[in-house]
């Protein structure tokens, strides 16, 4: 048995409870491990409310929370023959088995080994949002002096993609909350205080013929405000807000698989992509963690330290 933290029905933070599981069996093409990091994401309390149906793998309540880990393989289902038991490895739980906790079950194709180098809670914050901008990017294809504006800077996601499109020569604009400033500003954007500043005056006045590629992490109004900006609605590529296809956007192309994992880490072994990690929890304090990540007030990543 081991300690998790999760939710016993749909609904706000007064449904989440700790509670204890049994060491779940690792089915066809899955691998048990041990958790050691874990990373929170807003879609971690978007499961929790039922906005995202069939991530769940089918299981009964109480689920676990959490969509990614970083750990130490302890078991490896049938089919399963690129990964062995002892691998330090990280990536994506889709099959409803959660990472707030102490074990947990990945999907082996969405898993990958961490790199030699590479500290397990920068790993268990890459399958979301290290991939996440790795897909943004390589789905705009921007070529070196482009310009990007991303809505909504200050977030794991965010922050990756300011990193990444800056390694690639664009020019970067991005929009946030004063206290992500900082954090921008590191990853090379020219920040934007939404707050303090008409977004869209700035905006144009920062590049006035239109941006070449958006990247929103907003979405809804603030989408429908920026979308302007562009000089072609198809470079509008929204991460969290599927209606951008209603203005001529698209809507982000996700490639969960052990190549792009790879990928993701070795841009963080290479020190492209050095994910800010700006609070570290224990498993005791997972409400906090969830709460700051939900209540938009983080910026960065925020993990879970199980082990």
């Amino acid at each position: 048995m081991g300690q998790a933290w999760g939710f016993g029905r749909h609904g706000g933070p007064e449904v989440q409870e700790f509670f204890e599981r049994p060491d779940p069996a690792p089915a066809r093409g899955e691998v048990l491990i041990r958790v050691d990091v874990a990373g929170v994401n807003p879609l971690d309390h978007m499961l929790r409310a039922g906005l995202v149906p069939g991530l769940d793998g089918g299981r009964p309540f109480p689920l676990v929370l959490g969509m990614e880990a970083a750990g130490t393989v302890l078991a490896v289902g049938e089919g399963v023959d690129e990964l062995e038991v002892g691998d330090a490895v990280f990536g994506f739980a889709l099959t409803g088995g959660g990472t707030y906790a102490e074990t947990t079950v990945l999907s082996a194709p969405n898993a990958a080994r961490i790199p030699a180098g590479l500290p397990a809670t920068v790993a268990a914050t890459l399958p979301v949002a290290g991939t996440t901008a790795v897909d943004v990017l390589d789905q705009l294809a921007l070529p070196a002096g482009a310009t990007i504006l991303v809505n909504g800077v200050g977030g794991g996601v965010g922050l990756a993609v300011a990193q990444l499109a800056a390694a690639r020569g664009l020019r970067v604009i991005g929009t946030g909350s004063a206290a992500k400033r900082r954090y921008a500003e590191a990853a090379g954007a020219r920040f934007v205080d939404y707050a303090a500043e008409d977004v869209l005056a700035a905006a144009r006045e920062l590049v006035p013929d239109g941006f070449d590629g958006i990247v929103d992490l907003v979405g809804g109004a603030s989408l429908r405000a920026v979308a302007p900006l562009a000089r072609d609605p198809r470079t509008v590529v929204a991460v969290g807000d599927q209606s951008v296809g209603e203005i001529g956007g698209r809507f982000v192309e996700r490639r969960l698989d052990r190549a792009n994992l790879e990928r993701a880490a070795q841009l963080a072994l290479d020190g492209v992509l050095t994910p800010p990690i700006t609070a570290v929890h224990p498993l005791s304090d997972a409400p906090a963690a969830l709460a700051t990540v939900e209540n938009g007030h983080s910026a960065g990543k925020v993990v879970i330290k199980i082990a």
